[in-house]
C-alpha cells in the first residue's frame, strides 16, 4: 500500500524507505496474479483432451480454439491499456477477475450440449472470449498497477514478478487440472475455473488504488509505432510457448508418453528459476542484450522437443524452453517501455503485450494445420525456426540503442 500523502498523488509511487522493497510492494499483485492464472493453468493440459475426446475435434478445430483466446485478447489490448490509464489500473484488475469468473460459468453451460459437438465447442469459444478479456485487463491493469507502485525504473522486476506468477501458476495449475479433471471431469474443471478469480478479486479488494495516469485517451497506433520492434521480438520467442499449451499434451498422447502434466511442470520451475535468479539483468545489462542470450536458450529447447524419442527428452526441451522464454518476455519489454512516453504506461504494455496475443492467435491455427498435415512433432520445428527470427530482433534492438544505454 502507498505512503504517499493523499493531497499529493501521483501516477508514481516511489519506494518509500529503502527498508521497503520492490518484492514486498508487489507481493499483493503477485499473488492475486498467480491465483487467477490458475484457471488457464489447469486448462492447460485438459482442454485439448476435452476437445479431442469428448467431442471428437481434429488438431485444426484444437488450435483454433485454444487460439481464439489470445485472438481476443490482442483485440483487446488496446481497451484494456486505454481503460488502466484512464479509470485506474485497480478498476481494470477487478473487471478483469469477474470476465475471468464468469468464463468458468459458460464453461459449465457448454457441457449441456456435449450430444451437439458443434454447439458445445461454440459455447467453449464464448467461455474463450470471456477469458482473453479477463486475462487482457488482469496482465495490463498490474503491470501498469506494479509500475505506478514501485517507479519505471523498476520495470523489468515488474515484469519478471508479474510473470512469475503467471507461469508458476501454469506449472502448477497443469498436474492440478488433470487431478481435477480425473476426479470430476470437465465440469470440475469449470468449476474451478468460475471460483479462483473470484478469490483473487478478495486479495485486491483492500489495495489502495493509485490515481489514473491519462487525462485522455491515447490512440492505440501511436504507442504501437513506438513498441513494435522489441514487440515482434516478443511474438516470435512467444511460437515456443504457444506450440507448448497448445500441442504438448497431444504430442505425449500420440507418443504413448503417459501424463503431460510434467512437462507443463518443467516448462513452469525453469521459468520461475531463471526469473528468481535472473530478473534484475534486463534492468542492470540491458533489455536486448538478455533478450538474445535467452531465446538461443528457447530455440534449442524446442529443438529438442522435435528430435525427443523419450520423454525424458521433451522434459528437458520444456525446461529449455521455459527457461529461455522467462527473460526473453522482459528482456524485450524493457526496451518497449523505454520507448513508450510514461504517460501512456498501461497502453504501452498492452501494445506490447498484443504482440503476445498476435503470436498465440496466430501460432495456434496453424500450428494444429501443420500438425493434422505433418505430425504433432512438426510443430516444434516451426518453434524453433521462429524463435531462431528472435535472435535478429534482438540484434537489431542492440545495434539501434544509443551510446550509453545498457545493451549496447
Amino acid at each position: 500500500m502507498s505512503t504517499q500523502p493523499a493531497d499529493k498523488p501521483s501516477p508514481v509511487t516511489p519506494l518509500a524507505s529503502p527498508g521497503v522493497t520492490v518484492f514486498l510492494k508487489l507481493a499483493p499483485l503477485t499473488l492475486a496474479v498467480f491465483v487467477a492464472f490458475l484457471t488457464i493453468g489447469l486448462q492447460l493440459p485438459v482442454l485439448p483432451l476435452h476437445l479431442h475426446d469428448a467431442l471428437g475435434m481434429d488438431a485444426t478445430v484444437i488450435g483454433t480454439v485454444v487460439g481464439a483466446q489470445f485472438a481476443a485478447a490482442l483485440l483487446t489490448r488496446a481497451w484494456a491499456g486505454n481503460f488502466a490509464d484512464l479509470r485506474g489500473a485497480k478498476r481494470a484488475v477487478v473487471a478483469g477477475f469477474i470476465a475471468a469468473s464468469l468464463s468458468g460459468l459458460v464453461y459449465l453451460a457448454s457441457l449441456r450440449l456435449l450430444d451437439h459437438p458443434g454447439a458445445s465447442v461454440g459455447v467453449l469459444l464464448v467461455g474463450r472470449l470471456l477469458l482473453a478479456l479477463g486475462e487482457s485487463l488482469i496482465v495490463t491493469g498490474t503491470m501498469s498497477w506494479g509500475i505506478g507502485l514501485v517507479g519505471p525504473q523498476h520495470g523489468g522486476k515488474v515484469m519478471a514478478w508479474l510473470g512469475i506468477a503467471i507461469y508458476a501458476a501454469f506449472g502448477a495449475g497443469a498436474p492440478v487440472g488433470v487431478a481435477i479433471s480425473r476426479a470430476y471431469g470437465f465440469a470440475g474443471i469449470a468449476t474451478v475455473s468460475l471460483l479462483l478469480p473470484l478469490l483473487a478479486l478478495l486479495v485486491v479488494a483492500g489495495l489502495r488504488p493509485l490515481p489514473p495516469s491519462a487525462s485522455r485517451r491515447t490512440p492505440f497506433y501511436q504507442v504501437l509505432g513506438a513498441v513494435w520492434v522489441p514487440g515482434m521480438g516478443l511474438a516470435l520467442a512467444s511460437v515456443g510457448f504457444g506450440v507448448i499449451t497448445a500441442f504438448i499434451a497431444l504430442l505425449f498422447a500420440a507418443r504413448s508418453w503417459g501424463d503431460s502434466a510434467l512437462a507443463f511442470s518443467a516448462f513452469g520451475v525453469a521459468f520461475i528459476v531463471a526469473r528468481l535468479l535472473f530478473a534484475h539483468l534486463p534492468d542492470q545489462l540491458g533489455g536486448a542484450r538478455v533478450a538474445l542470450v535467452c531465446v538461443v536458450i528457447e530455440a534449442l529447447g524446442q529443438l529438442l522437443i522435435w528430435q525427443a524419442d523419450t520423454a525424458a527428452i521433451a522434459y528437458l526441451g520444456a525446461a529449455l524452453t521455459g527457461f529461455g522464454y522467462s527473460l526473453a518476455f522482459p528482456g524485450f519489454g524493457v526496451e518497449a517501455m523505454r520507448r513508450a512516453p510514461p504517460q501512456t504506461r498501461g497502453l504501452a504494455m498492452g501494445a506490447y503485450v498484443a504482440f503476445l496475443d498476435l503470436s498465440l492467435g496466430i501460432t495456434s491455427p496453424l500450428a494444429g494445420a501443420l500438425a493434422s498435415a505433418r505430425g504433432v512433432a512438426a510443430v516444434y520445428l516451426l518453434g524453433t525456426v521462429a524463435v531462431g527470427l528472435a535472435m535478429v530482433v534482438a540484434l537489431q534492438l542492440m545495434r539501434s540503442a544509443a551510446p550509453g544505454e545498457p545493451g549496447r
